[in-house]
């Protein structure tokens, strides 16, 4: 492949995940039209792997709905290469409904993610997915990391990191 069709590729899978972003933002409730029937949504920690279109909106789509009302989508930036295309940006929404056994707070939050996408045939076919829960439960009040994460060693003053022993 020449590296004018990879770019055209490039472009043509990009405006396909744009087109399902769009689609998420509108609250579209039918995927079909964006992922292949043997789609695969791999999350990370607290999310799940979703197979399928059906899973993705039973697994994902419904219990994210159910629990964040009010969502704006804010992409901080595309990439595109290939038949590959990624972003990361985050959510912003309302706790509106139980969330990891916490219920809704009515707290406006920002949901952090970032997502990668294989296309095939002009749909998305698999789509791992980092989406940081662990800060959404932190604007919650719920610290996962128990006062431990690693962002103690950034401010001033506070201990450092254990230094790693010789081998």
């Amino acid at each position: 492949m020449t590296a004018s069709e990879r770019s055209a590729q490039a472009t043509e899978t990009l405006a396909v995940v744009q087109r399902m972003e769009d689609a998420l933002g509108r609250s579209e409730t039918d995927m079909t039209p964006y992922f292949h029937a043997d789609f695969t949504w791999r999350g990370n920690q607290g999310c799940g792997v979703k197979q399928g279109v059906e899973g993705f909106v039973r697994g994902w789509q419904k219990p994210f709905r159910a629990a964040f009302s009010d969502r704006v989508y804010h992409t901080e930036q595309f990439l595109a290469d290939g038949e590959w295309a990624a972003c990361f940006g985050y959510c912003e929404a309302v706790h509106s409904g139980d969330f990891m056994g916490i219920a809704a707070t009515g707290k406006r939050l920002r949901i952090p993610y970032m997502d990668f996408w294989h296309v095939k045939d002009g749909r998305i076919h698999d789509n791992p997915v980092s989406v940081d829960f662990a800060s959404v439960l932190a604007q919650l009040g719920r610290d996962v990391f128990g006062g431990e994460g690693w962002e103690t060693y950034d401010r001033t003053g506070d201990a450092g990191p254990v230094e790693p022993q010789k081998d």
